[in-house]
C-alpha cells in the first residue's frame, strides 16, 4: 500500500503553507488573548488562551516527550509500516498515543498523572459521597448539587461513579487510577482510526495515525475523564458505521444500532455534550441511505438515560441544575465574547495545523459527517456562551474528528496526499512547549 508518488512537489508546497497559514493565525490569537489580560477583561485567569497558570518547568517527559515524538515520525516516514497488518497499525496507535499523552504528563514528574486527582474542585473528592449506596448518590444527585465539587456540578454523576467503582475493585492508589484514566482515554485512537478506514479507506486511515496520535490536545488527556467520554463516543461512531455497512442487514444490522445507541447513553451519563456525538451518527445513517437504524440506535440511547431516570436521576434536570451553576458560578465573572473568540483560538491551538488543512478540504471526503457532528457542537458551545475558559479539555470528545480531513484529497475523487509529517511535527513541537510552560488545573 504505497502512497501516491505524483503531484509531490505540489502537495508538499500545500501542507508548508496550511503549517505557515496556522502559525499566523495561532499567533494572532495568542495576540488576542494577551490584549484580553493586558486590558483586564474579565477573564477569570491570566494564562489565557488556557486555563492555569504559566511556569517553566523541566522533568523526565521534557526528554520523553520529544524521543515519542521523533519515534512516531520517524516511523510514519518508513515505507515498511505501510507492510504491517491493520490490526498492527492500531495497536502502534494505542501504544504510541498512550506514551505520548504519559510523556507529556511526566513533564510534571508523577504528579502529572496525580495533580486533578487530588484538587478539590474535581471528582475524586465526591467518591466519599457515594459510600456504601451508589443508588442512593443518584437519587440525590440533583437536589445535593451545591455541596458536589465543582466538577461534579458540570457533569452528570457518571464520573464519579466511575471512580467510585474504581475505588471498589481496589484501584485507590492515585497514580494507577490516574494511568488507568489515560490508558481508557488513549483507546479513542484506535477507534478513531477504525471509523475512518471504514468511511473513506485503510490507506487514509493509515495516513491519519500520527496526526491523530501526536495531536497537541493530548496534553489534557491524561487524567482527564472528558478522555472517556471520547471513547465511548468513539466506540459508539464505529458501532453506528458497522450498523450500516452495505451487505450488513437484519439483526446484526439491529445489533450494531442498538450497541451505538447504548454507548451514546452511556457518554450522556458522563457529560451533558456527549450527545452531539449523535449527530455524527444520524449523518452518517443519512449518507448510507439506512434512516430506519435512527430509531434503533435512538432507543439504544434512551435506555441508558430512562435507566438512571427510574433509578431517581433525572439527566434533564442535571442539565438545567448544571446551567443554573455555570450562570451563577462562572457567566459573571468571564466575558462571553471575549472567550467566545478565545475559545476558537484554543481550539486551532489544541488541534495544531491539521485543522487548517482539515477546514480546507472538508468537502473532499466522505468523513464529513465526523467533521459536522464535531464541529456543530463547537458552535452551539461558543453561541450558547458556554465556552468560557476550560474548552481544552472540554471539547476532547470532539477533537479527533475535527481534523480528519486532514488526509483528504486535494480535490473530490483526487489521489490522496502523503502523510502530513511537517502538519503533525509542528502541532508536536507545540504540545512539547506548551506543556513545559504551562501548568493546568487537570
Amino acid at each position: 500500500m504505497s502512497e501516491p508518488p505524483t503531484d509531490r512537489p505540489w502537495t508538499a508546497h500545500r501542507e508548508r503553507r496550511d503549517a505557515l497559514r496556522w502559525v499566523v493565525l495561532g499567533l494572532c490569537g495568542l495576540a488576542l488573548a494577551a490584549l484580553a489580560v493586558q486590558l483586564d477583561a474579565r477573564l477569570g485567569t491570566a494564562s489565557a488562551p488556557f486555563l492555569g497558570r504559566y511556569k517553566i518547568r523541566v522533568g523526565p517527559g521534557s526528554v520523553l516527550a520529544p524521543l515519542v515524538a521523533a519515534a512516531v515520525l520517524w516511523s510514519a516516514s518508513q515505507t515498511h509500516r505501510r507492510q504491517r497488518s491493520w490490526r498492527k497499525i492500531q495497536l502502534f496507535g494505542y501504544i504510541a498515543g498512550l506514551t505520548w499523552a504519559i510523556a507529556l504528563a511526566l513533564v510534571d514528574g508523577w504528579s502529572g498523572l496525580t495533580k486533578a486527582l487530588g484538587s478539590p474542585e474535581e471528582y475524586l473528592g465526591d467518591v466519599r459521597r457515594v459510600g456504601a449506596d451508589p443508588l442512593a448518590y443518584l437519587r440525590h444527585f440533583t437536589a445535593d448539587a451545591p455541596a458536589h465539587s465543582v466538577a461534579s456540578r458540570g457533569h452528570p454523576p457518571g464520573p464519579v461513579l466511575f471512580l467510585w467503582l474504581a475505588d471498589q475493585i481496589g484501584v485507590d492508589n492515585h497514580v494507577l487510577l490516574g494511568f488507568l484514566i489515560t490508558a481508557l482515554s488513549a483507546l479513542t485512537i484506535p477507534l478513531v482510526l477504525s471509523a475512518v478506514r471504514d468511511s473513506v479507506g485503510e490507506a487514509a486511515a493509515r495516513r491519519y495515525l500520527p496526526v491523530l496520535v501526536l495531536a497537541p490536545y493530548a496534553i489534557w488527556v491524561a487524567v482527564s475523564l472528558d478522555g472517556l467520554v471520547a471513547t465511548l463516543g468513539a466506540a459508539a461512531i464505529v458501532a453506528g458505521l458497522r450498523a450500516s455497512r452495505t451487505k450488513v442487514r437484519g439483526l446484526k444490522a439491529t445489533g450494531w444500532a442498538l450497541t451505538a445507541g447504548l454507548l451514546t447513553g452511556i457518554a450522556a451519563l458522563f457529560s451533558y455534550s456527549a450527545p452531539w456525538l449523535g449527530l455524527s451518527i444520524v449523518f452518517i445513517y443519512f449518507a448510507r441511505r439506512r434512516a430506519f437504524l435512527n430509531v434503533v440506535t435512538g432507543i439504544g440511547a434512551l435506555a441508558p438515560v430512562l435507566t438512571a431516570q427510574l433509578l431517581g436521576f433525572s439527566w434533564a434536570d442535571g442539565l438545567v441544575t448544571a446551567e443554573t451553576d455555570y450562570a451563577s458560578r462562572v457567566a459573571p465573572y468571564r466575558s462571553v465574547l471575549w472567550w467566545s473568540a478565545i475559545s476558537v483560538v484554543v481550539l486551532l491551538l489544541a488541534t495544531g495545523p491539521a485543522i487548517v488543512a482539515s477546514a480546507r478540504k472538508v468537502r473532499n471526503t466522505a468523513a464529513w459527517p465526523f467533521l459536522v457532528g464535531a464541529g456543530a457542537a463547537v458552535v452551539f458551545s461558543i453561541a450558547a456562551g458556554l465556552a468560557r475558559g476550560g474548552v481544552e479539555h472540554a471539547w476532547l470528545p470532539f477533537f479527533p474528528w475535527l481534523t480528519v480531513a486532514a488526509v483528504a484529497p486535494e480535490k473530490p475523487g483526487g489521489e490522496l496526499p502523503p502523510t502530513p509529517l511537517l502538519l503533525t511535527a509542528v502541532g508536536a513541537a507545540l504540545a512539547i512547549v506548551v506543556e513545559a510552560l504551562l501548568i493546568t488545573p487537570w
